[in-house]
């Protein structure tokens, strides 16, 4: 049984920082490519990271700079590192191992707010 589960989200002030996890159960951690996604209440989920076999990593322009992905194939593990988080990042954040199909973890909420 694949189980993606995240975790580290929270509510953080503007300017702040949030480290996401998402750990891997039941595939062969290491043959997939990993997606960060976000989704904000009323919009459409959003591509926000990913990280290849390799390691070569992509981001969407809004987090570039800010945002970045990593992973730890020892650990199974994921990471989205979030600094100088903005009000505009607040979303449900969702971690996608890529493959046909696909598998979603269950999402960790991220607010931004003063």
């Amino acid at each position: 049984q694949v189980q993606l589960v995240e975790s580290g989200g929270g509510l953080v002030q503007p300017g702040g920082s949030l480290r996401l996890s998402c750990v891997a159960s039941g595939i062969i951690f290491s043959a997939y490519a990993m997606d960060w996604y976000r989704q904000a209440p009323g919009k459409q989920r959003e591509l926000v990271a990913t990280i290849n076999r390799s390691g070569t990593t992509d981001y969407v322009n809004s987090v570039k700079g800010r945002f970045t992905i990593s992973r730890d194939n020892a650990k199974n593990t994921v990471y989205l590192q979030m600094n100088s988080l903005k009000p505009e990042d607040t979303a449900a954040y969702y971690c996608h191992a890529r493959s046909i199909g696909g598998y979603w973890g269950q999402g960790t909420q991220v607010t931004v707010s003063a």
